[in-house]
């Protein structure tokens, strides 16, 4: 039986990313609320800390998943995977990681225009991230998307987030990111407002961002959970890829047959 509706997964499909209302449950919430707490207390050795003003604090990290189990149980169990598999029209996800992003009231530091799949060392079209908020998220501070922003041809060198330079000057197969004039070409720019228990699923090619929290009074506490599909193969970049995975036996053009990233089979 599915869970989502048809609409969902066409929506999906056609515009890169769809909000799921209502999808999570109360106690995965918590337990994902107490993960987040664990996580923060004693970050990984992936994580970073973006905000440069000093008012607030934007804190992220990822790949804690074996040692936070929480986040494990979220990934492997229940509705997340479900949900993946739906809009990936595949009855086995593969867990890629999850990323956690937290930014406190008064952070000045935005999420700026990025997609996610230059900074990851796959290739493929068949995924989705699952980005569950942990607090309300008005549209004030709400991730925005360009629509059908992921069937563009064009892949873009990826920005550093704590300054928004790029990675490298050049790199065969991508482009330097292009202005907010040129970005406002590419497609309709949704807002995307979402409560705890919604879901944003949205595409590793969509285009998206996220303003800082200067003037919201509370929390933003996010956990992307992160699935790739049947298509999806290992790259090498031109960059040190985030999260910084290394190959570990893997060459270019092989399945992510890893224990990294493990298969559910629905």
């Amino acid at each position: 039986m599915s869970l989502l509706p048809a609409s969902a997964v066409e929506q999906y499909a056609r515009d890169g990313f769809t909000v799921l209302r209502g999808v999570v449950g109360r106690d995965t919430l918590a337990v994902l609320e107490q993960a987040v707490e664990q996580n923060m207390a004693a970050p990984g050795g992936w994580s970073n800390e973006y905000e440069q003003e000093g008012g607030g604090r934007f804190f992220d990290d990822y790949v804690n998943w074996r040692r936070i189990p929480a986040y494990a149980e979220a990934a492997l169990g229940g509705v997340l995977p479900r949900v993946a598999g739906e809009l990936m029209m595949t009855p086995a996800p593969r867990f890629f990681h999850e990323h956690v992003l937290v930014k406190e009231p008064g952070t000045s530091t935005p999420t700026p225009w990025h997609h996610d799949d230059p900074y990851y060392g796959i290739d493929g079209m068949d995924n989705v991230s699952l980005w569950v908020p942990l607090d309300p998220v008005p549209a004030a501070v709400a991730l925005r998307c360009i629509r059908g922003s992921h069937r563009q041809p064009r892949r873009f060198i990826p920005n550093r987030f704590v300054d928004d330079s790029p990675y490298v000057a050049a790199a065969a197969g991508f482009e330097q990111f292009p202005s907010a004039a040129e970005l406002e070409s590419l497609g309709e720019t949704v807002v995307c407002p979402a409560e705890p228990g919604d879901i944003v699923a949205f595409h590793f090619r969509t285009l998206h961002s996220a303003p800082g929290t200067q003037g919201h009074p509370l929390r933003r506490r996010v956990v992307s959970f992160r699935y790739v599909g049947e298509d999806v193969r290992w790259a090498t970049r031109p960059w040190r890829t985030s999260p910084p995975f290394e190959p570990g036996g893997l060459v270019d053009g092989d399945a992510l047959d890893d224990e990294r990233f493990p298969r559910v089979v629905l």
